[in-house]
């Protein structure tokens, strides 16, 4: 383990814009999509601003953990679990399974990896955890 002030500050702004977006944004864009697309960047910075773990390993396990959720959600995991009077299991891991969804996690991770490579990290932890 480790901790990385850089992604733990991103971490907590993304945080804030999905909160701003789940409690003042009803639409047709930014909620489903944009936030799906954010959701995962989310995750990403979590993860790498708590565990050493290279940016691709980093970025795919997140792709395929939003791929994991979203699949659970085809089989109905909340009602499978009993959950389905919580909002809160309902909010988190979802109730509706999208295609579009997929589509938007896949987009999260190649803006992030884009960013990751634009900004410069991936010269020191692109492909191994250093």
């Amino acid at each position: 383990m480790r901790f990385e002030s850089y992604y733990f500050v991103w971490s907590v702004v993304l945080f804030l814009v999905e909160l701003c977006i789940a409690i003042f944004v009803d639409d047709a864009l930014i909620r489903p999509y944009v936030g799906d697309v954010l959701v995962v960047i989310l995750i990403y910075a979590v993860v790498r601003a708590f565990f050493k773990v290279a940016i691709l390993p980093a970025a795919i396990g997140v792709l395929l953990f939003a791929f994991g959720v979203e699949i659970l959600q085809y089989f109905k995991i909340v009602e499978v679990l009993g959950l389905e009077s919580s909002a809160i299991a309902r909010t988190i891991i979802g109730t509706t399974f999208v295609w579009e969804d997929l589509v938007a996690y896949t987009v999260g991770i190649v803006i992030l990896l884009a960013l990751e490579r634009a900004i410069g990290w991936y010269k020191r932890e692109w492909y191994v955890v250093i």
